[in-house]
C-alpha cells in the first residue's frame, strides 16, 4: 500500500446522489424564478451543505429562498433516505476490497443520518465502523476548509500526510488539498460531465481516477475488482 489510511467523500463518490439531486434542484429554482440548469447547479453547489449551501445559492439569485424551497428539500431527503440511491459504478465492490486492517472513513459535508442510512441501503452500514464524520456535527468549519479531513485522520490515528482522499467536487477537493493529504479526483459519477477531470486538475488535483479499478491503481492495489 502506497498509503497508510483512506478517507471518502459520499455523495458522488460512493454514492450516485449527484446528479439526480441537483436535476431536481435546477427543476425547483426555475419554478420559484430563479431560471438555472443541472449544469448550473453542478457547477456552483455540489460539495456544500446546510448553511454554506443555502447561502451561496442565496448569494447568485441575489434573494432569500421561501419556505417552499426548504420545505421541498426536506422532502427531497426523507424519500431519498427511504428509497435509497444507487451506488456509483464499482464503489460497492471497491470498499468490500480493501484490506481489513486499512483505517478507512467518511468524511461528508451531509450529515451522518444521511450517510449512515445509505450505507445501509448499500449494504456497506459495517464498512467503516465509528469513522462517518459531518462538517455539520464534527468541525466548525466545513468543506472547503481542510478541518474535516484533519479531524477524521486524528481519529483514524494516521498521519494525513500519508492519506488518501477520495473526492469529486471541487469544494471537496480544495479542502483535501488544504489538510495535506493526497487527493485522488474521481470522476466516476454520472454527475461528472465534460470537463470535470479539467476543473479538478485546475485546482491542484494530480491524480484523476475515472473508475474504481483506477483507484485501485494509484494507491497501490492493482489487482483489479471483481
Amino acid at each position: 500500500m502506497r498509503f497508510d489510511a483512506i478517507i471518502f467523500d459520499f455523495d458522488g463518490v460512493l454514492l450516485e446522489s449527484e446528479f439526480e439531486g441537483n436535476r431536481e434542484l435546477a427543476e425547483l429554482l426555475t419554478r420559484l424564478g430563479h431560471p438555472h440548469s443541472a449544469e448550473d447547479t453542478l457547477q456552483h453547489y455540489v460539495g456544500l451543505a446546510g448553511r454554506d449551501f443555502i447561502a451561496a445559492i442565496e448569494a447568485r439569485i441575489g434573494a432569500e429562498l421561501p419556505s417552499e424551497f426548504h420545505d421541498h428539500m426536506r422532502q427531497m431527503s426523507v424519500r431519498a433516505l427511504r428509497d435509497g440511491i444507487a451506488a456509483v459504478a464499482g464503489a460497492v465492490e471497491f470498499v468490500r476490497s480493501l484490506p481489513a486492517d486499512l483505517p478507512k472513513a467518511v468524511a461528508s459535508s451531509s450529515s451522518t443520518r444521511w450517510v449512515r442510512g445509505h450505507l445501509e441501503h448499500l449494504g456497506l452500514s459495517d464498512a467503516f465502523g465509528d469513522h462517518v464524520y459531518s462538517g455539520r456535527e464534527h468541525v466548525v468549519r466545513g468543506k472547503p476548509a481542510p478541518d474535516l479531513y484533519l479531524h477524521a485522520a486524528d481519529a483514524l490515528g494516521v498521519d494525513i500526510e500519508r492519506t488518501a482522499i477520495l473526492e469529486d467536487s471541487r469544494v471537496g477537493a480544495t479542502g483535501a488539498l488544504a489538510a495535506g493529504a493526497t487527493v485522488i479526483g474521481l470522476a466516476a459519477g454520472s454527475h461528472c460531465l465534460d470537463g470535470h477531470a479539467d476543473m479538478l486538475r485546475a485546482i491542484g488535483v494530480k491524480h484523476i481516477a475515472a473508475s474504481f479499478d483506477e483507484v485501485r491503481r494509484l494507491i497501490g492495489l492493482d489487482q483489479p475488482s471483481r
